[in-house]
């Protein structure tokens, strides 16, 4: 016996209140689906933490590998709780890890601003790319530490050399980015938005720019990350407190324990920098679809 239609239903379709219901449960089993697997990556990165740490202090209690040049996981640990609760010869860790994360805060800033207008300058103005593209490349082809030495000689100890270098390891990866960004813009929207009327300075803040936002935010994952190497690198040359020279101090000792613990705590800083740039990301680009 035929089932009675629903006025105005059309034939061959569910009703919708069971259609609903059989998307809520397709839902349901999807986030089920998803939470399981964000549970197993979260319980295999542990257990790969666990083999690592576990073998490499087997390893060195064993003296399989000599524990005064490597260390072990427990002998870090202690150094850390002892720099925590005692402080370093430098003084107190909380004031290290201040020193160094404002040296990369402010080079990231000033960096990334920097580097993003000279991408969108140079890329959208040909002349200026042709003139200075090859100063560019010499200027990026110097070594780092180099410039590092040269910043401690003539900017002192201070924060100021290590910002320096700092700026210097961040400009280029966005540059380039930022660069290559304005080139890829969609050339046909540039074109319709100059058949309404646009003029360059709205084309390139409405078009270019919003074009261009992924490959920048893209490069600031990195150049974080090379902030914070260059303000490492430039208190290892010369510094007067900071994170490089608490790493310098404990190599100068031969303290294994004390530069595999300063180690730790610079990836500690830059785990939580990375969170932060990419909730700015995910805000700044929720119309991108999310990746699988």
């Amino acid at each position: 016996m035929n089932a009675i239609a629903s006025p105005g239903a059309v034939p061959g379709t569910l009703p919708a209140a069971l259609s609903d219901e059989a998307l809520a449960r397709e839902s349901e089993i999807a986030q089920r689906a998803i939470r399981g697997r964000r549970r197993l990556i979260i319980g295999l990165r542990l257990v790969v933490l666990v083999v690592a740490l576990g073998g490499w202090e087997i390893a060195a209690r064993m003296k399989w590998i000599d524990p005064f040049f490597y260390s072990q996981p427990s002998l870090i640990w202690a150094q850390i709780v002892e720099w925590v609760r005692d402080g370093t010869s430098q003084g107190s860790l909380w004031m290290q890890v201040a020193v160094t994360l404002e040296e990369t805060v402010l080079g990231f800033l000033i960096g990334s601003v920097a580097g993003v207008i000279a991408g969108i300058l140079l890329g959208r103005n040909k002349l200026l790319s042709d003139v200075f593209s090859l100063y560019i490349q010499i200027a990026n082809s110097i070594p780092r530490v180099v410039l590092g030495s040269v910043f401690v000689i003539a900017l002192g100890l201070g924060m100021a050399s290590k910002v320096a270098l700092a700026v210097v390891m961040v400009f280029f990866v966005v540059f380039g980015n930022a660069f290559q960004g304005v080139r890829e813009a969609d050339k046909y929207m540039i074109a319709n938005a100059q058949i309404l009327g646009a003029s360059p300075r709205q084309l390139t803040t409405a078009v270019v720019i919003p074009s261009a936002m992924s490959w920048i935010l893209a490069s600031l994952h990195v150049s974080f990350g090379f902030a914070l190497v260059g303000a490492v690198v430039g208190e290892f040359l010369g510094a007067k407190e900071g994170i490089g020279l608490l790493i310098a101090t404990a190599q100068g000792a031969f303290n294994a324990s004390g530069v595999f613990a300063a180690m730790i705590v610079l990836a500690v800083v830059a785990l939580l920098a990375d969170f932060l740039l990419t909730t700015l990301e995910k805000r700044l680009l929720k119309w991108r679809p999310a990746a699988f």
